[in-house]
């Protein structure tokens, strides 16, 4: 309770209980303070995990590609062909840790070379790979090049680079194409995201293993069979650009 004394000019504060302060005079009873506020309890706010962004189907398979092509463009002879070159990407994809790869006659003769032994000779004569049986059903070799035996990711993330190679959607290109365009499209298809893509003219002629003039061509070639909606090269940047058709 609060006592007053001396006119107000004292003050008192005494711990009684409430009856007794009743009884005193000039006191009042001096309530109890107030529970304070608890204070807001911090929690430790757990991040929501991000999921990782979706990535566009055959984005791993176009790295990939890009890579080995890359790495072709530098191992094989600057006179390979194209199909010598689309050749030895299959292969590189598609052997084992020790280099050995087997591709059956149906595979090849879905890339029209099952009858085709120039590519073979080609990749041989270049020291890159050794035919070791060829017989009807399979050809198997043996990769000759250190490089591709210690290539990564694994086999079967490998296998699936390859088969998109096949088909690399969306610059595909009809069956009969040339070889030159299916390697062009390809080489495209990697440079490309979305609908557009675009890359140093340079890379494009060496990775074509051509010249400007013939590079200019198999982008015309592009454009007319509908699998480019257009291309133009832009000087300031030295690059080439493309444009894919509208996808309906």
């Amino acid at each position: 309770m609060l006592t007053r004394g001396q006119g107000g000019r004292l003050w008192r504060l005494a711990d009684t209980c409430a009856a007794c302060a009743a009884a005193t005079a000039q006191a009042a009873l001096v309530p109890d303070a107030p529970p304070l506020p608890a204070a807001p309890s911090l929690q430790v706010s757990r991040r929501r995990r991000s999921r990782p962004t979706e990535r566009p189907p055959g984005t791993d398979e176009r790295v990939r590609v890009k890579e080995m092509l890359t790495y072709l463009a530098a191992a094989l002879p600057r006179f390979s062909s194209p199909t010598a070159r689309l050749l030895a990407l299959q292969c590189a994809l598609r052997a084992d840790r020790q280099g050995r790869v087997e591709l059956p006659e149906g595979f090849l003769r879905g890339m029209r070379l099952a009858s085709h032994a120039a590519p073979w000779h080609e990749l041989e004569h270049a020291g890159w790979l050794h035919c070791t049986r060829q017989r009807r059903g399979r050809t198997n070799a043996q990769l000759l090049d250190a490089a591709v035996l210690a290539q990564a990711p694994g086999r079967e993330e490998r296998a699936r680079a390859a088969h998109w190679a096949l088909h690399p959607a969306p610059l595909t290109v009809p069956r009969e194409a040339p070889p030159s365009v299916q390697l062009a499209a390809l080489i495209l298809a990697v440079h490309t995201e979305a609908s557009v893509g675009r890359a140093c003219a340079d890379d494009l002629t060496w990775l074509c293993a051509t010249a400007p003039g013939p590079l200019t061509d198999l982008l015309d070639q592009l454009a007319r069979i509908r699998t480019l909606a257009s291309w133009r090269r832009d000087p300031e940047a030295g690059e080439t650009c493309w444009q894919l058709p509208e996808q309906t």
